[in-house]
């Protein structure tokens, strides 16, 4: 069975990204959700994944506002794919106005 990880890094602020809240979604069921901690790191999301699509959302809209900044995306939703038994990690670099991801290791 393969595992889920995620860390958010704040790029404007040069610093994890603590208090995002993201859930795990396959299809229109919630699997999991979990809230980065100081290090903006959540260590595990959902139980063993099955292959398959899974969405991480992450609540960006709120993250900002608690810091009274401006943000155009209130969430960042990243479909993924699960296709081999292994350990996944969805990390996020976020701006007020954009963000990316890639597949970590």
């Amino acid at each position: 069975m393969s595992t889920l990880s995620t860390h958010v890094l704040d790029a404007v602020r040069g610093a994890p990204a603590a208090g995002v809240t993201v859930t795990l979604h396959q299809g229109d069921r919630q699997l999991d959700s979990g809230e980065t901690d100081v290090d903006g790191r959540i260590g595990a999301l959902g139980e063993a994944l099955e292959p398959g699509t899974y969405r991480l959302v992450f609540d960006t809209g709120a993250y900002f506002a608690r810091q009274e900044v401006e943000a155009f995306y209130p969430e960042v939703s990243i479909a993924f794919a699960v296709t081999e038994e292994r350990h996944y990690h969805v990390p996020l670099l976020l701006s007020p106005f954009a963000f990316s991801t890639y597949r970590g290791s």
